[in-house]
């Protein structure tokens, strides 16, 4: 007798069934506090679900999605102002504003579920994708219709037994994830530099050099509520000038994550002469450290090195707190592999509620997608 697999939605964190964290061990960006955070300070043109999987009663998998009308943004990316861009920004505003992560897209890797070890992982699958085809006929009944579903991120082998299901997806690959692998005879920093190829260790001193004066700070609850509204000018005036945007976050996100978080959520501000004029945050994922959101004051931030020295701190701290890797996520390519984090390419699948639209949406993908074009870098002897 085979057995049946069932799904539940849900609408609150919550609501989420008692046992569901014992599906989250591996992956702190599953866990009920984490969603808690992202119902309480999501993005304003975003909206958070989950499901839940069953065998029986038993819970066998979890998932999280994301529902983002980007209409709602002012902007889209400011840095390229060309014909491309705008036609990009029409055909985003016109024919893919609904979009509907299964997954998260606030961050960089696979977010979207988690499995127990003992269930049919095809049976999973297949009842995953009733779930989102039943939650997009939920959103459709409350006038949100979704233009595209995109499940994202997964490496090679992650990406296989999804695309057997999702026959009618375009596979698509975006910017890869930095990641920086350390040595696991490396203890300290100084272990860090010495690793580093004469060219490299010059920069690092150069960049520490510039960046005498600064004072660097952890910050508690109390600090970032203290400077709210500093912050998100510091991260407002990053977060525009990408290439491309999706989502803001809200102002409050910071001190939510540092409410819920606690330990786990790790903020600090970068002071000069009593001012804060940058800052950088960490979340602790089991033995990973993942970089978060960070933003700086620009004309300082060129003189003084700033983003390059938050690269080698968040290295520093991790090293010395025993970590076994760090995620440095997308953006910024060159800079971080010249820090040592090296490229893992990345695959999602996507497809359009259009038929038509979905034959092309490779043309149309690379339209919402910007290249970069970057030169990877080995700083290690």
């Amino acid at each position: 007798m085979s057995t049946t697999y069932t799904f539940q939605l849900y609408n609150s964190a919550s609501s989420l069934p008692l046992e569901w964290d014992t599906l989250t061990t591996e992956n702190i960006f599953l866990t009920r506090k984490y969603l808690e955070v992202l119902e309480k300070s999501s993005p304003a043109n975003m909206f958070c679900h989950f499901i839940g999987i069953f065998k029986n009663d038993n819970l066998i998998g979890i998932a999280l999605t994301q529902f983002i009308f980007a209409e709602k943004l002012e902007s889209f990316g400011e840095r390229d102002q060309c014909l491309k861009t705008s036609v990009r920004n029409f055909a985003f505003k016109n024919f893919a504003s609904h979009v509907l992560f299964v997954g998260n897209n606030m961050l960089t890797g696979q977010n979207a579920f988690s499995i127990a070890e003992n269930a049919n992982q095809a049976k999973v699958i297949k009842t995953l994708h009733k779930a989102i085809t039943e939650l997009k006929k939920e959103l459709r009944a409350k006038g949100k219709k979704v233009h595209i579903t995109s499940i994202k991120d997964f490496t090679e082998s992650e990406i296989e037994p999804l695309k057997s299901e999702f026959k009618n997806n375009f596979t698509f690959s975006t910017q890869p994830n930095m990641i920086f692998e350390i040595n696991s005879n490396w203890k300290t920093e100084q272990d860090y530099i010495e690793a580093l190829s004469k060219k490299y260790r010059d920069q690092y001193k150069r960049a520490r050099k510039k960046a005498e004066g600064i004072e660097k700070q952890k910050m508690s609850l109390d600090d970032i509520i203290k400077y709210e509204d500093t912050i998100y000018d510091l991260y407002f005036h990053v977060a525009k000038n990408a290439p491309f945007n999706t989502f803001f976050l809200a102002k409050n996100h910071f001190r939510t994550f540092k409410e819920i978080m606690k330990e786990d959520f790790l903020f600090y501000g970068y002071f000069l002469d009593g001012k804060l004029i940058g800052f950088n945050t960490l979340i602790q994922n089991g033995a990973v450290m993942d970089t978060y959101f960070l933003g700086y004051d620009e004309s300082i931030q060129r003189d003084k090195m700033l983003y390059l020295n938050m690269l080698y701190d968040m290295i520093a701290y991790s090293i010395n707190h025993g970590f076994s890797e760090v995620v440095f996520a997308r953006t910024a390519l060159e800079i971080k592999s010249s820090v040592g984090a090296k490229p893992v390419k990345m695959y999602g699948l996507i497809t359009h509620s259009n038929a038509l639209i979905n034959k092309n949406i490779g043309k149309l993908f690379d339209y919402l997608e910007p290249k970069t074009e970057w030169k990877e870098r080995n700083p290690f002897k």
